[in-house]
């Protein structure tokens, strides 16, 4: 069941989502060699915690941490460890929060130093994947408008999407209905309505769109090994043009400041 959501309860799912993008730009100065994923997952939840919030995804079915941090092959879901960056890597960062009652919802993928050129723009191409499937998320449009605009883009750029996993409905729960797929067909699926809030999510791979399941029953990787790339935004559906409540401009400030 879809849940349309009120003007108030979108500025709280706002606030979760701000978060969020604040915890990612918390950590984006830990992204380079001889840091571990794990310390990464703990400055994070001392962050969410410290700014009145908890970690979303901490205890969900389970899940050990605060972070899913996936590196380089791995696509989504990857468990923080002892692994230390090396320079080339990239590493996707998906946050969750709970604030006031909404939970909030966003990843980025960082690079550790130089990367190379082929994966600059699949990093550049998700990126872009990303806000082309936000333009078709308004009202009377379709779900598959959205899928279409990503698959598009990014099988026009050489790459690949993944299928079996997608992005979903966000609000009082962290997964709400529906699904929402990065791939499919223009004017298929449901129709979206003004205050469906959605969590858009690509995850697009260097190489085939084939994905295996570690046996921590979490980790998702690339079957044959390629890198992965993984952005996503919390949007509310709206009549003229979807509203953004996470924020990359947070994060790619901070990055800027760090390279100056």
């Amino acid at each position: 069941m879809v849940t349309l959501k009120t003007d108030e309860e979108v500025e709280l799912l706002r606030q979760s989502n701000l978060l969020v993008s604040a915890t990612h730009a918390e950590v984006a100065s830990m992204m380079k060699p001889g840091v571990t994923t794990r310390e990464i997952d703990q400055r994070a939840e001392e962050f969410i915690r410290d700014n009145g919030g908890t970690p979303g995804f901490k205890g969900y079915q389970g899940y050990p941490n605060a972070l899913c941090i996936s590196v380089n092959e791995q696509v989504v879901h990857g468990i923080p460890s002892d692994y230390a960056l090396r320079e080339g890597d990239i590493v996707s960062v998906d946050c969750g929060v709970y604030k006031n009652g909404f939970h909030g919802d966003s990843a980025f993928t960082f690079s550790v130093g130089e990367i190379a050129p082929e994966v600059e723009k699949l990093l550049r191409v998700t990126k872009e994947s990303l806000y082309l499937g936000i333009e078709k998320a308004i009202a009377g449009n379709r779900l598959g408008d959205i899928g279409h605009a990503i698959q598009t883009h990014a099988e026009r750029n050489g790459f690949s999407v993944v299928r079996e996993m997608v992005g979903h409905g966000i609000g009082r729960n962290l997964h709400e209905d529906p699904e929402v797929p990065n791939f499919g067909r223009k004017g298929s699926g449901m129709k979206l309505k003004n205050g469906m809030v959605l969590a858009i999510e690509p995850m697009i791979n260097l190489g085939k769109r084939f994905i295996l399941q570690d046996n921590d029953g979490w980790t998702i990787r690339t079957s044959d090994g390629s890198v992965s790339a993984h952005f996503e935004h919390s949007v509310v559906i709206r009549p003229e043009k979807a509203d953004i409540l996470s924020d990359f401009d947070l994060i790619e400030d901070k990055l800027s400041k760090l390279k100056n």
